[in-house]
């Protein structure tokens, strides 16, 4: 059976007032749910001013959350997209929620049986319940899994099903979920921004709480921990993939690492995690890249996101995976054509929750039930893993054809029958949805999510709404115009409200925890990058601005200090030059990469502060207009600086960061008064120099003459307490790298901290008189070195 869109039912007297109606909120009489009834009263007397107000909470706090979803355009290309969030949410009764409860615990235990006989005994196909072509054909199916049994002794522990209820009220499956389910993360963002929304309705309404769920899985992930000193991660494909918000989302909030691939290795069967403290143990990883992908050594070669020797760690049983490497099998379409059978032969029982109806193509009957019911069937892909609605491109619904194409795709289910299915075209119920301000039934299917924990299946209560676009329930999917909506179970009696965080007499401070090194080498750069776009900006306001005065280019400050610029790569012929951009959006792309450990406020501020330069970019001219918008993006940099400074906790990330900022800033002022003390340097570029030092009321206040070489250099090279010198940089640098992980071993310094004392100490005892270019540019090479250092220590 696969999905198409309902119409909305005829109404009874009682409600032909309400500005929109679904058949989610009505029941096989035509009556409002009584779960609806409420809801629906309070949202009947909002005006049309509330709502928006109402709406625009929510949309807010999504917006300033950072919650996103990647979009594709085509086969390489892709971009973040704000999340596509239906503000109305889905209403289901608890009692209507505990029968599907008890159906998705039974097809998530059948599931595990099968998977599990897959790749052990193979009785299944041995004994005729399962066809043969379905599995030795099958890109899911890793052969090289094959007899390795999982360390906890289960092959899923979390799994998705995607489920839809017809206009009569019944449900069914529309597909299961095992190789990486997505969604999870972004239904507690959902249940958020509901609850900004309908605040009063929802303190008022006994909606269960998803805390609970998240806490007993996160429960079972630390009891697969093989000793105390193992980590749990997610594993990740990376920022690319379309729902990586959600994995950095899922880490925050159950206080797990982030990971890539390229952060792991195997070494001895055992999979470690590069950290800046060294190799450290990981024995629990809720994988989110597809299994193929996994280990490139023995499944897909290809992969350049997996980790060579995992397969190996598996059998010696070093690692728990979430869901076991191979698991996707189970994902397959034409599985569900043989899911009743073998529950009565795996468990002996019935399938409490059906699947939509399914025929597999390869066997003669249902080929020839198929071929006669065409104008009723959608035909598509034996193996594919997606519902016809994420996947009609390389579906046909049968109802679509003429006579002469019907005849076609019977000779079509012929030849290659035993790669289609044919699945019933059904109708999905719709639920309300808010449309050019008015409530308009769309088609809807579910998303629901079920976790093993130490006392067995458990099903979150609640789950990821999809709401289709328009009527058709092709649209259902995000990336075909679909939204997301939040999903409340809502009981009779009042609910518990669980939180993760532990009670207060089971307080501990547990230590941060290790960094690994692809983190701290993002950190480290963000805060280079940050600082070389903060040194760009002032010197580019300073030419400015004396431009807007002059007007002439080859007035000798102005030439003299293009020079400079040029040498870096920044244009002043630009208002905001291309390499300022590239800058930003260097650091933008390294907090990317680690948005498990940045603050959405910074990430928020780092994004405005990158739009605004884009902006800027088209339509700023040098000059005076030029120097106004250096202003500007200054002040947001420093908005961004100040986030990070106040909020960061200072573990080991902030001391990467910390480090990349000041040895930027360092290599910044050395290179700059290299240059502009040189001799011969035209009149005015000490006072440029202070100026772009943001220290000239610093410089009146220390020194009762004018700006002389000597004074300008002592300021900006040599005082300790001026936060833009460069001894107060090495001062920092020296301090950080200090109390980095083993900078002494056995009481003696590491060679970074052997090299950042010595450059520390010979700029500690110089005098102004002392600086000549010659001392700068020696300097700026150390400086260097320390960076290559640092990378080689602790980044690579």
């Amino acid at each position: 059976m696969v999905p198409t869109a309902a119409p909305a039912p005829a109404l009874g007297e009682d409600y032909r007032a309400l500005p929109g109606i679904a058949d989610e909120m009505l029941d096989a009489e035509g009556h409002i749910r009584p779960v609806w009834q409420s809801f629906v009263t309070a949202i009947n007397h909002m005006g049309p001013e509330e709502l928006h107000e109402r709406f625009a909470r929510a949309d807010r706090y999504l917006r300033d959350a950072g919650v996103f979803y990647r979009a594709y355009d085509g086969a390489v290309s892709s971009s973040e997209r704000a999340w596509p969030f239906s503000h109305i949410p889905v209403l289901i009764s608890d009692a209507e929620w505990q029968v599907l409860s008890d159906g998705l615990v039974q097809r998530a235990e059948l599931l595990e049986q099968v998977v599990a006989d897959i790749y052990s005994d193979n009785r299944l196909v041995r004994e005729g319940y399962l066809p043969p072509q379905l599995i030795a054909a099958n890109g899911e199916f890793l052969r090289p899994l094959v007899g390795v049994k999982p360390a906890g002794g289960h092959y899923l522990h979390f799994c998705a099903f995607e489920i839809g209820r017809g206009p009569d009220g019944n449900w069914w499956v529309l597909a299961d979920r095992t190789q990486a389910p997505s969604g999870a993360g972004f239904a507690l963002e959902n249940r958020v921004a509901t609850a900004r929304a309908f605040s009063d309705i929802y303190a008022e309404t006994h909606v269960h709480r998803l805390a609970s769920f998240f806490g007993a899985f996160r429960d079972a992930l630390q009891g697969h921990k093989l000793s105390a000193d193992d980590r749990i991660a997610v594993l990740t494909p990376g920022p690319a993939n379309e729902t990586y918000y959600e994995h950095a989302y899922i880490a925050r909030y159950l206080g797990i690492m982030l990971l890539e691939g390229e952060d792991l290795t195997v070494m001895n069967g055992k999979v470690m995690v590069r950290t800046v403290a060294g190799l450290k143990p990981i024995s629990v990883l809720w994988r989110r890249l597809d299994a193929a992908f996994a280990d490139p050594l023995e499944l897909n070669q290809m992969s350049h996101i997996g980790t060579p020797g995992m397969v190996q760690a598996l059998r010696d049983g070093s690692v728990t995976f979430v869901n076991a490497l191979g698991s996707g099998i189970l994902e397959t379409r034409a599985f569900l054509a043989f899911l009743p059978s073998l529950c009565r032969h795996l468990l002996g029982e019935e399938l409490k929750l059906p699947s939509i109806a399914t025929w597999w193509c390869g066997q003669k009957a249902e080929r020839e039930h198929v071929a006669r019911h065409i104008e009723k069937m959608v035909i598509g892909p034996a193996y594919s893993r997606q519902p016809f609605f994420d996947d009609n491109r390389e579906s046909v619904l049968g109802a679509s054809l003429r006579a002469t194409a019907q005849q076609i795709i019977t000779g079509w289910l012929e030849s290659d029958g035993l790669k289609l299915v044919g699945q019933e075209a059904v109708t999905l119920s719709t639920t309300p949805a808010m449309v050019d301000g008015r409530l308009k039934p769309r088609p809807m299917s579910l998303r629901v999510f079920a976790a093993r924990t130490r006392d067995g299946w458990q099903i979150m209560p609640g789950g990821f709404g999809r709401i289709g676009s328009g009527t058709d329930a092709t649209a259902i999917a995000m990336q075909a115009g679909g939204s997301a909506a939040d999903v409340w179970i809502v009981s009779e009696k009042p609910v518990e409200r669980v939180s993760l965080l532990p009670a207060e007499e089971q307080f501990t401070r547990n230590l941060p925890g290790s960094l690994p090194s692809r983190a701290a080498d993002n950190l480290f750069w963000l805060g280079r990058y940050i600082e070389r776009a903060e040194g760009a900006l002032r010197i580019l306001r300073a030419w400015h601005a004396r431009f807007a005065e002059t007007a002439d280019r080859k007035q000798p400050l102005l030439a003299f200090v293009s020079q400079y610029l040029e040498a870096l790569d920044i244009e002043t012929a630009q208002g905001v030059p291309d390499s300022l951009i590239a800058n930003i959006n260097s650091a933008v792309y390294s907090a990317s990469n680690i948005r498990d450990r940045f603050s959405p406020d910074g990430w928020l501020a780092l994004n405005d502060l990158a739009k605004t330069a884009r902006r800027f970019h088209e339509k700023v001219r040098p000059g005076d207009d030029a120097a106004h918008a250096m202003t500007v993006l200054l002040r947001k940099l420093a908005g961004f600086a100040g986030l990070v400074h106040e909020n960061m906790y200072r573990f080991t990330g902030w001391r990467f960061l910390t480090i990349g900022r000041t040895l930027e800033r360092g290599l910044h002022m050395t290179r700059l008064l290299g240059h502009m003390t040189a001799p011969q340097t035209p009149d005015g570029a000490l006072d440029m120099l202070l100026e772009i030092g943001d220290s000239v009321m610093t410089h009146r206040r220390r020194y009762n003459v004018n700006t002389a070489y000597l004074t300008v250099t002592d300021l900006l090279a040599l005082d300790p307490l001026n936060p833009r010198s460069i001894l107060f940089q090495l001062n920092e640098i020296h301090a950080e790298v200090a109390e980095l992980p083993n900078a002494h071993t056995n009481g003696q310094m590491s060679r970074l901290l052997r090299e950042t004392t010595k450059v520390q100490a010979s700029v500690a005892v110089m005098t102004p008189d002392l600086l000549t270019p010659e001392v700068f540019q020696t300097l700026e090479r150390e400086l260097e070195t320390l960076s290559d250092l640092l990378a080689q220590t602790y980044l690579g």
